[in-house]
């Protein structure tokens, strides 16, 4: 049986054992999430041996070089020496520059980072607490715009790193952990296409980065934006989208409540088959779209989708 060494621990695990279970059945605290590669939660360092990764694509090819690996996808194939990731020497600091409801449900939080990080529209990026608790979030801000980062933290359910940050005030610290590619982006050869923007809940957050990156960009297709949220209420950035809407012709917003997207999906067809179409929000809501995009015609390497898992 191959085994596991973490600090001065050694134990056996069966071969074959998925990585990040045999960490957390050993009672080694290893953050994580989705479980499917994306948030990048499970960060681990590899010091000696090499797990079955089924993901090596996952991560940039300079924390590969360093050791890094994510636990949930990797087997335990051999003796393996590792270090969990750890945010106080690991992760970079940042301050809390605001800490605000933009509605009931929704918490804006902005941070300072000590020094400008580089990331693009639609990717994300993990947030640790004071205390250890970590959690990856879409970015809401945009490059470029100013040097704090804008994250929208779903509150409507209890959950350890949304119940922290509902106590967080200003000047209060973060870390910054690892950034994730994410599937959404704007590119440039859209420029003259229909763009579709669809968000559920706070998938609305890295929909609107790209959003205000494709007008910097001088998007010259019409643009859709829809939100569908649980209230009308709920429809938080409902100003901020109404005011680019006005200043830019070519953007249509839609404001959609839960109880009737139904209804929406039943008319939801696309005028082009150059649409480029993309979704972010929990998974019911994004998969129902992306099956009526489908049956509408659309075809799927034209719709891009950001699913926001359940915690795990």
């Amino acid at each position: 049986m191959p085994e596991l060494q973490v600090g001065e621990r050694h134990w056996d695990v069966a071969a074959a054992s998925n990585l990040l279970d045999a960490l957390l059945a050993a009672g080694v605290a290893v953050p994580h999430s989705c479980r499917a590669g994306s948030c990048q939660a499970c960060l681990v360092r590899c010091v000696a041996g090499e797990p079955e990764d089924a993901k090596p694509d996952a991560l940039d090819a300079t924390r590969r070089e360093q050791g890094w690996r994510l636990a949930c996808q990797c087997r335990v194939s051999g003796p393996l020496q590792l270090e969990v990731f750890d945010p106080r020497k690991d992760a970079l600091p940042a301050q809390v520059q605001a800490c605000d409801l933009l509605s009931e449900r929704v918490l804006r939080l902005r941070l300072l980072p000590q020094q400008p990080l580089r990331y693009r529209a639609g990717q994300h990026l993990l947030l640790w607490t004071a205390d250890g608790i970590a959690r990856p979030y879409s970015f809401a801000s945009l490059p470029g715009e100013d040097a704090s980062l804008e994250f929208h933290v779903d509150c409507s359910r209890p959950g350890a790193f949304c119940d922290a940050a509902r106590l967080l005030q200003v000047g209060d610290s973060l870390r910054l952990g690892a950034l994730s590619g994410g599937a959404l982006h704007y590119d440039p050869d859209w420029q003259e296409k229909p763009l579709w923007l669809l968000g559920a809940g706070t998938g609305l957050a890295p929909l609107y980065a790209v959003l205000r990156e494709a007008l910097r960009q001088e998007h010259l297709g019409p643009i859709r934006l829809v939100h569908v949220a649980s209230s009308s209420q709920e429809h938080y950035l409902a100003g901020p989208l109404r005011e680019l809407a006005e200043r830019h012709p070519q953007l249509h917003i839609e404001l959609i409540e839960g109880a009737a997207l139904s209804d929406f999906l039943a008319t939801l067809r696309p005028t082009s088959r150059q649409t480029v179409a993309l979704l972010c929000g929990r998974p019911d809501a994004v998969e129902a779209i992306s099956r009526r995009l489908y049956l509408a015609g659309l075809p799927r390497r034209q719709v891009l989708t950001d699913l926001f898992l359940p915690r795990a």
